[in-house]
């Protein structure tokens, strides 16, 4: 069974993160992404390429579900938080 910290993993192979937070079940895992690779992407590209970087899990089931509940470049992220 996959964990968080499996996940997060998993993420930080795909692109460059300065930021990961993953919290799940074993089975859903919810993300919060930042990442410099997601500048000038819209959404849909930015959790397709994640998407598309766990395709193997996703499709083996090993991944049931993840949530990417914020894609962010580290500008977007820093004035959200500011």
């Amino acid at each position: 069974m996959l964990t968080p910290k499996h996940v997060r993993n998993l993420i930080a192979g795909i692109i460059d993160c300065q930021h990961i937070e993953v919290e799940g079940d074993g089975h859903h895992f919810f993300a919060v992404i930042v990442s410099p690779a997601f500048a000038g992407k819209n959404r849909l590209a930015r959790h397709r390429l994640i998407k598309d970087g766990l395709s193997a899990q996703l499709g083996s089931n090993e991944l049931h579900a993840l949530s990417i509940t914020t894609a962010a470049t580290p500008e977007e992220w820093q004035q959200k938080h500011a």
